[in-house]
Formats: C-alpha cells, sequence, structure tokens
C-alpha cells in the first residue's frame, strides 16, 4: 500500500504534463501580470526592430579604412542609439584584435570571345572570396567538376582558372596550393534549387582569410551564372578572362558595446542579453545578426522607457547587454569581468530571430542550456515562448473562432501563426562562452532555424518579418524582466512551473525508453533496459537540479528551502511512476520474448563508477576565466599514458560541467547518453574524470 499512496499521484502528475500536448486553446498565462505584459506588447515595435536592422545591415558594404582606425559603423550605430534611448552608461570596451583581409577591388571579365563583366566586388561584395591575394592576369577557363582529387585526373590546371561546383576553399587548396592554377570560380551551393542566385561567404587560404605564400584568388558567382559557364566549357568554348584583385591585411581591435538598466539593489546580481554584433569584418549579414543585435537593442528601449515612464516597476536585479564580435569579443569582456560574472545568474542569447519563418520553412527555436548547467531561465523563456506562440493562432476548438487570443503583429509584418521549438542544448554561439567550466553562467540561445539564406549574399533585410522582430524582443524582454523583477512569490510561481515542465520531459525520456525496448532484440534487450531507466533517471536529477537553482531569486533561502524540497520531492514522485510504467513494460516484453527482466544487473565497471563522485575545484577552474583551466588538462593529457580517454568520443565541456560534487560517474554517463545521439562508454567517462583530478580540477568524494 505504501507503493502504491507514490505511484498513483505520480501516474496523475504524468499525465497531465503528456497532456500538455492537448492545448487548452483559451488559457495562456505568463509569470508577469497582465498589465505589465500588455505595456511590453503594447511598447515593443518590429518596425523599429526592423530598421535597425537596416541601419546596421542593409547591404554587404565594403569598409573602408578609416573603420578600421577607428570605430566600426555597427559599433558607432548601437552606442548612438544607447544614447539616444536613455540607457547612460552605454560605452564601448576595446580589446586588443589582429590582422583580417581587406577587401579593395576585384573583378573578373571575359575577353575572349566576348567582352564581359563575370563577377565584380565593387557590385557584390561576395563575389570576391576573402583571403584572396593581389593578382593581374589573363588565363583560359578551365572546367573541373565538384573539383574532388578525381575530377583533376588528366587535367592540366597549371596556368589556368578553374571553375567548378565545389567549395571555393578546397578546390582553391588542390587546383592553387597542389596544382599550380591560377585561381578559382566557384558556383557552389547548398541550396541552388531554392535559391539559384545566392553565393556564399567563404575564405580561402586560413579560417580569417589570412593570405599564406601560395594563395592565390577566388571568385563566387551564382548557381543560376554558374551553370551557364559551366555549359559553355563543358560544350568545348575556349574562354579566357582577365582578373583583377586588390586586397590588403587590415589592423583591427575588437569593439564591444555595452549598456545597462541598473537594477533598485545595487548588491543584487544581474542577468545579460548578449548578440554578435560581428562575424567577421568583410561579413553582412540581416538576419545573421544584425536581427539578433536589433532585437536586444528594441529590449533595451522599450524596458528603460516603460521604467522612466512609470509604466512598469523598476527590476531589482540589473539587466545587462552586450554587442559584441561573435566568441571574439565575447570571450576578453567575459574574462575581463570575472567579480561581474560571480554575480551574473544567467545570460540570453539571440543569433538569428528575425527570418520570416515560412518563407524559410523555418522554426522560432529557444535551445536550453544543458543538463551541466540547470537553471530556472530555460523555463521562464519556455513560458513566453508558449504564451506568444499559442496566443497567436487560431484553433479548431469548440466554442472557439475568429482569430487568436491575443493577436501580437507588427504593422507591416507577416500574420502567420508563431511555429516555434524547444530543443536540447546547442553552442556555436556566444552563450557558449557562459556556459564554459570557467565562467559558469548558464546560457541559452533563441534563433531561427533552418535559414535558407545563411552566410549567403541572401541574408539581407527583405527576408526579416517585423512581426517575428516584434515577438522575438518580446520574449526576451519579458523573460529578462520576469527574472530581474522577481520577487520570493514569483521564484515560488517559477519553482512551481518548472515541476510543471518537468513532467512533459520526464515523460517525454520514458517515451524514448519505451522505443528502445520495442526496437530491441533479444540480445540487446539487457543494454536497451538500462538504458531507458538511464534516461529518466537523468532527467529527473535534471528537474531536481534546476529547482535547486530558483533560490537565487528568494529573499531568504533557508525559508525557501522546505517549499523546495517539497517540490523536488514531486518531481520524485514523477520520476517513480514513470520508471514503474517503463519496468511493468520491460516486464511484459521480457514474457513475451522469454527472457529474465532481471539480467540487467550493474557490471562491476558501474559499480565502482557509481561510487566516484567527482567534485569541481572552482577555485582553479575559475581562476583565469574562459578557457583557462584548459591548460592544466593538456599538462594532464600529456602524462596519461594508457589511460587516456578517446577525445572524439567524450562531451567534454559536458563531463565538466556535470562535475558538482553530487553526479557520480555513473550518472554523469546516463546525463551524456540522455542529451546526445551518440553513447559515450563508462570507460572513456572515468579515463576522463581522471584526466581532470590529475590535472586538480575535480577532487573525488
Amino acid at each position: 500500500m505504501k507503493i502504491f499512496r507514490i505511484i498513483i499521484p505520480a501516474a496523475l502528475i504524468l499525465a497531465a504534463g503528456l497532456g500538455l500536448a492537448q492545448m487548452t486553446s483559451w488559457h495562456q498565462w505568463t509569470f508577469l501580470p497582465s498589465d505589465q505584459m500588455d505595456e511590453i506588447i503594447g511598447e515593443i515595435s518590429g518596425e523599429t526592430a526592423y530598421h535597425h536592422i537596416i541601419g546596421l545591415a542593409a547591404f554587404a558594404r565594403d569598409r573602408k579604412p578609416e573603420e578600421f582606425a577607428g570605430m566600426f559603423g555597427e559599433a558607432q550605430y548601437v552606442l548612438d542609439r544607447l544614447k539616444e534611448y536613455g540607457l547612460a552608461d552605454a560605452a564601448i570596451v576595446r580589446f586588443p584584435g589582429g590582422q583580417t583581409w581587406d577587401g579593395v577591388k576585384g573583378e573578373l571579365w571575359e575577353v575572349s570571345p566576348g567582352r564581359e563583366k563575370i563577377a565584380s566586388y565593387q557590385d557584390l561584395r561576395t563575389m570576391l572570396v576573402p583571403g584572396s591575394a593581389p593578382a593581374d592576369v589573363t588565363a583560359e577557363l578551365l572546367w573541373v567538376g565538384d573539383g574532388r582529387p578525381n575530377d583533376f585526373e588528366g587535367l592540366d590546371v597549371a596556368g589556368k582558372i578553374v571553375v567548378t561546383s565545389g567549395s571555393a576553399s578546397s578546390v582553391h587548396s588542390q587546383a592553387c596550393g597542389q596544382k599550380g592554377a591560377l585561381g578559382v570560380v566557384s558556383f557552389a551551393s547548398q541550396r541552388p534549387l531554392f535559391d539559384p542566385l545566392q553565393i556564399p561567404w567563404g575564405s580561402i587560404g586560413g579560417r580569417r582569410g589570412g593570405q599564406a605564400a601560395e594563395t592565390k584568388f577566388a571568385f563566387s558567382i551564382s548557381p543560376r551564372e554558374g551553370y551557364l559557364l559551366r555549359n559553355r566549357l563543358q560544350r568545348g568554348e575556349k574562354i579566357s578572362v582577365r582578373a583583377v584583385v586588390e586586397s590588403s591585411q587590415a589592423k583591427y581591435e575588437l569593439q564591444d558595446i555595452v549598456a545597462s538598466i541598473p537594477g533598485t539593489d545595487p548588491h543584487a546580481e544581474e542577468v545579460i542579453l548578449t548578440a554578435h554584433l560581428f562575424e567577421g569584418y568583410t561579413k553582412f549579414g540581416a538576419n545573421d545578426n544584425a536581427s539578433g543585435c536589433a532585437a536586444i537593442l528594441e529590449t533595451g528601449r522599450t524596458l528603460r522607457k516603460l521604467i522612466d515612464e512609470g509604466r512598469i516597476p523598476p527590476p531589482k536585479r540589473t539587466i545587462r547587454f552586450l554587442w559584441a564580435p561573435e566568441f571574439s569579443g565575447t570571450i576578453p569582456y567575459v574574462n575581463a569581468n570575472l567579480e561581474q560574472m560571480g554575480r551574473t545568474l544567467c545570460n540570453i542569447n539571440l543569433d538569428m530571430v528575425g527570418v520570416q519563418l515560412t518563407r524559410s520553412l523555418a522554426f522560432f527555436c529557444f535551445m536550453r542550456s544543458s543538463y551541466g548547467n540547470p537553471h530556472y531561465v530555460n523555463d521562464v523563456v519556455e513560458n513566453y515562448f508558449r504564451y506568444v506562440g499559442e496566443s497567436t493562432r487560431d484553433y479548431v476548438t469548440n466554442g472557439m473562432g475568429g482569430g487568436a487570443s491575443r493577436r501580437i503583429v507588427a504593422p507591416t509584418g507577416s500574420e502567420e501563426p508563431l511555429y516555434y521549438y524547444v530543443g536540447t542544448d546547442f553552442g556555436a554561439s556566444d552563450h557558449a562562452v557562459f556556459n564554459d567550466w570557467g565562467v559558469g553562467v548558464p546560457g541559452l540561445v533563441l534563433n531561427t532555424w533552418p535559414d535558407q539564406w545563411y552566410h549567403t549574399s541572401g541574408d539581407r533585410p527583405e527576408k526579416i518579418d517585423p512581426t517575428q522582430m516584434k515577438r522575438a524582443a518580446i520574449i526576451t524582454a519579458a523573460s529578462a524582466y520576469t527574472i530581474a523583477s522577481a520577487d520570493d512569490r514569483m521564484a515560488g510561481q517559477i519553482a512551481a512551473e518548472i515541476v510543471s515542465n518537468a513532467s512533459f520531459r520526464i515523460g517525454h525520456q520514458l517515451a524514448r525508453g519505451l522505443d528502445l525496448i520495442k526496437s530491441s532484440s533479444t540480445e540487446s534487450f539487457p543494454a536497451a533496459v538500462k538504458k531507458g531507466r538511464a534516461f529518466i533517471e537523468a532527467a529527473a536529477v535534471n528537474e531536481r537540479a534546476t529547482l535547486e537553482s530558483v533560490d537565487q531569486l528568494v529573499s531568504e533561502p533557508a525559508k525557501f528551502e522546505p517549499y523546495l524540497d517539497g517540490l523536488k520531492a514531486s518531481v520524485t514522485s514523477q520520476e517513480q511512476g514513470a520508471l514503474r510504467t517503463f519496468d511493468e513494460n520491460v516486464q511484459w516484453t521480457a514474457r513475451i520474448l522469454g527472457l529474465d527482466a532481471g539480467s540487467a544487473k550493474p557490471t562491476e565497471i558501474e559499480a565502482r563508477a557509481a561510487k566516484i563522485i567527482p567534485k569541481p575545484v572552482l577555485d582553479k577552474i575559475r581562476a583565469e576565466g574562459y578557457g583557462g583551466y584548459q591548460a592544466m588538462i593538456q599538462e594532464a593529457l600529456k602524462t596519461a599514458g594508457k589511460a587516456l580517454p578517446n577525445l572524439r568520443r567524450v562531451p567534454t565541456d559536458e563531463v565538466q560541467l556535470l562535475c558538482d560534487g553530487r553526479n557520480s560517474a555513473l550518472m554523469i554517463k546516463k546525463m551524456l547518453d540522455t542529451q546526445n545521439r551518440g553513447e559515450t562508454t563508462l570507460e572513456d567517462v572515468l579515463a576522463y574524470l581522471e584526466i581532470l583530478k590529475k590535472a586538480g580540477l575535480v577532487d573525488y568524494k
């Protein structure tokens, strides 16, 4: 009877979580009261955000020497707007940079049999591939197909300019670097059927377009024009061209723009919003990432105005804003402000948030922080995604009809639904800097994906939807303000919603486990049982850790603990209910297959790993900020001997974060496998933990 007193309520809770798929379409809720939401929704302007995108990236322009010598146009634009909007502490922060390729001129002309311009840097910046070295040559064009090694067999490319459907970088490496070609003309495209006019951004001669001795030049043209040129060459037509390229190496400094909306408590923690303002200095993109920059700029304008006019109360905690070169500018900022990072609660990063969703066949995505950085910011942001997403669509429901329950549309924007998606952790943008072991600030990213014009000449303002920009800024502003202004009552609401969402997330892991059992053979059955249970157990560990993070928001954490303990017990009940369902299915399947359902017992290594609990040595890990601990790891790897793990198979960043003094080595493996498609062996986990221990970065409890 004692068992059933636990299991029955858990099953009911789990069923309620799974029922989220059937939305009560007339009821959407937010943490903020309706009057504050009305102010935020009404004030935020998708049109203003769209205008910022035009101001930042109306087109890919030639960056002049005075920008490299002084202040970049994008940085100046953001700084000017912030001062105009009353963010009084807005400033530029400068860090040492380096050198980057700077295009001056690039033209490719057919000179025989006709006279026609094929490509021009002045016409379109993507046409001259960054890294191209100065040249003035006349040569014959030669078709080399996709530019794979076998495509060059029997061809003498020396002294010629090769034409290819392969990438400019790889073909340049072979044709120019190894075979004596003078240059490359590429019409490579990831999406030639979707948009035959787009030209990709790329580089030759190194990741940043640096020029090595063998670097020649490359031009990119659109697939439409490329096919026509290819056809002429395949017909045997002899085409000669003249290529003229002027380029140089420009010195640059890293320019970050910072501002804040100060909280009423100068000693309170902070929330930081980020968007990368540059991605190299030749590439310009409306969605990537003028859209993210514009969205947090509009967030800052809106919150500053609402607070100044008394339309919403000033928050207790500071909301900080950072516009920086992607990674290269964020890393030095974080490392120069480690004390500030120590009181920063979380990071919300916006990277490509404005493309019109239906036009790009996209979703508005938010990718949660990983199990290694569990945090309530995920559930706060999900609350506003759900509110905006479910309120702005129509439903076929009894008693419903006549449009969305809350119309959130920009005057010149689309009136389409918000197609949204909540996913697992994904790096590759500036939130990864904050999530780093040496920084320890949980971060997540908002993103529209797929973007059919990603990293191409087609990433222009006409692809942007002012309605999508308005919605992205609303979600960002409401999320940041909720955390910055949260009191004890709000903290209790956030914690309770985590439990509500946990029922769905644990239920999802139950479904994954059941699918493993369904798909297992007689031989794989024991492993499937272990893995399916691990999915549920790992998810529940993460939910309880997420709940514990909420005590950052309360005035007296000790008094909050009994409430949190009760909520964690609810999560445990959900876990037990899911495990009971899983085990019942295992028993039934084992009976059908004639197997021993209890055969998946712990192995010797699993029993040993369950007793190893790595505890982080935080003073060493965070002494130098982002990546500062890596030197110690590399030194430990040198002396690892036969115990060296296969680092290609180990998500090392996540292993580091999961070393929290409570997760065992066995649980770390379970949490890795729950989050990733591939499986990490327990042997590799243990070997890597030994490396961290040898480096002095973890101890074993």
